[in-house]
């Protein structure tokens, strides 16, 4: 990249929560914690719904948000070099094939550990602690005594270690259980006991006292915890998504918890989203539902992806490689 100033253009979603807003007043706030990476930026736009990006992207450099639409993004945006999404999961953009082949494209890995941490320590004390299946009995006005060891030296099998995975991994870890760590390769983590390729999935399930799904949609995890997979986990097991909720079969979940089959399960995913008043996953028994909010800090979840922008944006400067880049060939 050469020394001349560059221009940015953030595409904003009213639909999204304000979480994930960058407004003009977080968009100052990370310029002043950046004072010197900041003057390398010209006037900066921030549009809504599309309002003012077709005009927008004839002079912008980088684009913070994905457009809504996305064809002939080469002709629309022909100065574009950069695109980033302030997600991490980009399932949502697939198939890649309208990014232009001079584009990078980074999404917001590292934005969401922290939270995603307590949430987790959360969600494997809920479940070991049996408190699914006494939040029913307390609906059912029923007294019932439910006593559970200590956690300590329990099994998690944390299926993806990227950010989230990690995150899962450390609140386990914390807790005293031991984490079995899986991911496409069997590459060694410091926050797993041990780590398997996902291919020796079928013989780890029986041991996991915890199964957490942590991985990005892509073809390959779509249903992976199947049906055949949930068959075997032992009765005593619990299970946390905090991925997507096609890589689980739910269909099969909701059986086995309503068969007794599984202890409990807390799923901060579902499909679609928001779950449809109708949907029967309300009342399976030992089942607790997050409406998709376990990894984003409602106070500092657009300067933690603004800061992380910053720091890709001194790479950029430099001509370095960014980031967080995503890979069209994985999907993630």
């Amino acid at each position: 990249m050469n020394s001349g100033k560059i221009r940015v253009h953030i595409e904003n979603a009213r639909r999204k929560a304000d979480v994930y807003h960058v407004t003009a007043e977080r968009w100052d706030a990370a310029c002043a914690r950046h004072r010197t990476l900041a003057k390398r930026l010209r006037a900066t736009t921030i549009g809504w719904d599309g309002d003012i990006i077709e005009e927008a992207l004839k002079s912008a450099d980088a684009v913070i948000g994905v457009p809504a639409r996305r064809d002939d993004l080469a002709g629309r945006a022909p100065r574009l070099r950069w695109l980033h999404a302030t997600t991490a999961g980009v399932d949502g953009f697939l198939p890649l094939d309208w990014l232009p082949r001079d584009v990078v494209f980074t999404n917001n890995r590292g934005a969401h550990g922290a939270k995603a941490e307590q949430y987790m320590r959360m969600a494997l004390t809920m479940l070991h602690t049996r408190m699914p299946e006494m939040i029913g009995n307390q609906r059912a006005h029923l007294w019932q005594r439910l006593f559970s060891p200590s956690i300590a030296g329990r099994t998690a099998l944390v299926v993806g270690l990227g950010d989230l995975g990690e995150a899962a991994a450390r609140a386990a870890r914390q807790l005293g259980l031991k984490v079995i760590g899986v991911r496409r390769t069997a590459r060694k983590s410091r926050l797993a006991d041990v780590v398997h390729p996902v291919t020796h999935l079928d013989r780890l399930l029986p041991a996991a006292d915890f199964v957490v799904l942590a991985v990005p949609l892509t073809p390959e995890t779509k249903n992976l915890l199947s049906r055949e997979r949930l068959d075997l986990l032992k009765p005593t097991a619990g299970i946390i998504n905090i991925a997507r909720a096609p890589v689980a079969d739910y269909e099969a979940l909701a059986g086995r918890l309503r068969g007794g089959k599984l202890a409990g399960a807390v799923l901060d995913v579902v499909d679609p989203e928001p779950l449809p008043a109708d949907s029967p996953l309300w009342d399976v028994p030992n089942l607790v539902i997050t409406p998709h909010v376990s990894c984003d800090d409602s106070e500092h979840y657009v300067d933690i992806s603004l800061d992380l922008w910053f720091e890709n944006l001194a790479r950029f400067l430099q001509g370095r490689p960014l980031r967080r880049r995503v890979d069209p060939r994985r999907g993630y």
